[in-house]
């Protein structure tokens, strides 16, 4: 387990955080001041490819060193989590090349980002539920992954599973199969539909995948509204959750009655009790002596206190930057 240090004053992290939706490229100094910031599109590779992940990349890090001044051997580490990292092994040296011209970095899975931001660091679990789904955890130097294994058979409490599943519950009710709820209405809304058959086009001709994910909302809002078949979603969201978590709990060897921190990041658990008390009830059975705890920092603060990390050194944000990136 590695020995964390005071981080030097004159230090530069850089972290990348990567997803389905936006990428977050940032800048903190030694002493946790902002230096720099940058915001792009998705670093899927599977949705963009993976030359336009390069240009990404190669973009982002050029403008925060742009931003800051600093030429690219000022920088202490790096690190960059992008999603479905780790799922082709043969695509592994593309990845660890696509930082080669910082002096020091690392590329790795953007759930390493959710756990480092929303536990500090500390030991513990941690759950993704943005366009996909995965959870992550270190325990006394062990690390074990459960879930993201892509959205079409898997990513289960996503964004893009309860739109998918959203998206059926639709057509369930359009066509007689289930009693028509809110949710009825509010995609007929959503879409201009004419005839419900049109959604058909309006999904199959573009079905990109963070796009669909976004439709997510729909269900949240239905529920909102008191449809009980869009809240059942969210409820299975919640239980689908806590799944992972007892996953990566049994792959970490954790005793049963050891306490562990579970925290969360991603989309979904805006929708909050509604899908965070049915992951807490869950979690009741499946791991009893888990505290359900919010997130102390956001992913991209995440991606550069690990890339502290990987130095050995502890990096505390400043109390500016934590307001900057929660406004």
């Amino acid at each position: 387990m590695n020995v964390m240090t005071s981080t030097p004053h004159d230090a530069v992290y850089l972290g990348i955080d990567g997803g389905g939706t936006k990428t977050s490229f940032l800048l903190l100094s030694g002493d946790g001041r902002l230096l720099a910031r940058h915001v792009s599109t998705t670093s899927y590779y599977l949705e963009i490819g993976f030359d336009a992940l390069r240009a990404l990349l190669r973009e982002g890090i050029a403008e925060l060193l742009r931003q800051a001044g600093l030429p690219s051997s000022a920088v202490s580490s790096a690190f960059a989590g992008l999603p479905a990292h780790g799922e082709d092994s043969a695509l592994l040296p593309a990845f660890d090349a696509l930082l080669a011209d910082l002096p020091r970095a690392r590329v790795g899975n953007d759930m390493v980002c959710s756990w480092a931001g929303s536990l500090g660091g500390r030991d513990g679990i941690s759950l993704v539920a943005g366009t996909g789904s995965i959870a992550y955890g270190e325990w006394q130097g062990r690390g074990a992954r459960s879930g993201g294994w892509g959205e079409v058979f898997g990513d289960e409490g996503s964004a893009y599973w309860l739109a998918r599943e959203g998206l059926a519950l639709f057509s369930r009710m359009a066509d007689g199969r289930a009693a028509p709820g809110p949710l009825l209405g509010r995609v007929r809304e959503h879409f201009a539909l004419k005839h419900d058959l049109d959604v058909c086009a309006a999904i199959n001709g573009a079905a990109v995948r963070s796009r669909l994910a976004q439709l997510a909302r729909l269900v949240s809002a239905a529920a909102a509204d008191g449809d009980a078949q869009a809240a059942a979603l969210l409820t299975r969201a919640g239980e689908e959750l806590a799944l992972l978590a007892a996953g990566v709990a049994r792959q970490l060897r954790l005793p049963t009655d050891v306490a562990v921190e579970v925290s969360y990041t991603g989309g979904v658990f805006e929708a909050g009790d509604a899908v965070t008390g049915a992951l807490r009830a869950a979690m009741a059975g499946s791991l009893p002596n888990a505290a359900l705890v919010a997130p102390r920092f956001g992913p991209e603060l995440g991606a550069a206190m690990y890339a502290a990390r990987l130095a050995g050194a502890r990096l505390a944000p400043a109390s500016s930057v934590i307001a900057a990136l929660t406004r």
